[in-house]
């Protein structure tokens, strides 16, 4: 049986800070409310309120065992989640001025506090080591595992012509840049324990191997570029105190260079995925998006507070942008609390010293920061926060046994 922390840890944490089992099953009905439950054709066709169904009442099943296991309401501060709170607040402020569409507004307003508030109920046992990081592995190893089950099973509905061959999930129903995203995550936080010898040889090749052939096979672009950077900026910041980690770093330094001349060709055309100069140049339309959404006329409410919180969409189409979302739905205030809340989390990245937990921070922060030029989650409930979430868990300073 593989395991992802078998050495001991590196430092003594009091035994009322361990989390108790069942907060990794808090975190996993966290991971199951975020997913969604919008994608390709299932195996087993499933009405869509059932599917919004399950991801909500994870959300609830989540508070509330949060709050069991928390009765006394014990919380640490905390500037990320402090921050988020803010956010919030922004996003009510918004929402309750607009004329049509409160009742769905204010329904994302209310998941974002549960979400916030069990996140709250959790820091608790935020203790600065890799539990947290441990438990989002396996998370979206299991999720994956669906996307694995359903390509087994129905291979043409998880790799359909409609998303032009790539990978879906065909049980849950996931899109491309998901599979991507929990396989690009899944693969580099192994690697980043391997890396720092937090995990062996067996379990990195049980986890990671599988998890990088699903992001090659998902053809998403953006999870490939954000774990080919993140881990290499997280495999910097463990190459002073492990040796390991400067061998990767060397070597990834030899093997890019090699494939940049031997492959560059093949390289673009896997990066192009056949699309015209013209539709790569503008991001496959979202540059039209962009320009438009920036070009709207606002109110000075709209411009400062957003339109509240909705679908990540303008005229009808898809944002596909972090940061323009959260301009459209929280205005200038959102985008500067979302701007606050990173530069707090690099900030307290590079102020820790070395070791394994920071490691595992550096690179979920900056894999959110490279995906969140193309992909949405920076000011809603969405597997990014829950990604800087984990990170923010993993920069707790330790709380030694007194």
């Amino acid at each position: 049986m593989t395991r992802l922390d078998p050495a001991p840890p590196t430092a003594s944490v009091g035994a009322e800070h361990r989390p108790p089992k069942l907060v990794g099953a808090v975190w996993a009905l966290l991971v199951v409310n975020v997913l969604g439950s919008q994608g390709a054709q299932t195996f087993v066709p499933v009405p869509q309120p059932v599917y919004q169904l399950v991801t909500m009442g994870s959300l609830v099943a989540a508070f509330v065992l949060a709050l069991a296991l928390n009765p006394r309401i014990r919380l640490r501060p905390n500037a990320f989640l402090l921050m988020l709170s803010l956010l919030l607040v922004t996003s009510l402020v918004a929402t309750v001025q607009l004329e049509t569409g409160v009742g769905g507004g204010l329904f994302r307003c209310w998941r974002l506090a549960m979400f916030l508030a069990t996140l709250w109920l959790l820091t608790c046992w935020w203790d600065g080591t890799v539990a947290f990081a441990r438990y989002h592995i396996r998370s979206y190893a299991a999720v994956l595992v669906t996307v694995v089950l359903g390509l087994a099973v129905a291979p043409g509905l998880a790799m359909p012509e409609t998303y032009g061959g790539r990978l879906t999930g065909a049980i849950w129903p996931l899109t491309p840049p998901q599979v991507g995203q929990y396989a690009a995550v899944v693969a580099g936080l192994t690697l980043v324990l391997w890396l720092a010898r937090r995990t062996d040889h067996r379990s990195t090749l049980a986890i990671a191997v599988p998890a990088l052939v699903l992001v090659f096979m998902s053809y998403t672009r953006t999870a490939t570029l954000g774990l080919a950077v993140a881990l290499v900026v997280a495999g910097i910041s463990l190459a002073l105190t492990t040796a390991r980690a400067r061998r990767f770093i060397a070597g990834t330094a030899a093997a890019a260079t090699l494939a940049a001349v031997a492959f560059a060709p093949a390289i673009e055309t896997w990066f192009r995925r056949g699309q015209t100069e013209e539709n790569f140049a503008n991001l496959t339309g979202r540059q039209k998006v962009w320009d438009a959404l920036l070009a709207a006329p606002r109110s000075p409410s709209e411009l400062w507070f957003g339109v509240g919180l909705g679908n990540k969409s303008f005229d009808g189409l898809p944002i596909d942008s972090g940061w323009l979302a959260v301009y459209q739905e929280q205005g200038l205030i959102g985008v500067g609390i979302v701007a606050v809340f990173l530069a707090t989390l690099l900030a307290v990245a590079f102020l820790r010293p070395p070791s394994p937990a920071r490691a595992c921070a550096v690179f979920l922060i900056v894999y959110c920061l490279i995906a969140s030029y193309t992909e949405v989650g920076l000011g809603d409930a969405s597997p990014y926060l829950l990604h800087l979430a984990a990170a923010a868990s993993l920069l707790v300073p330790r709380q030694e046994t007194t």
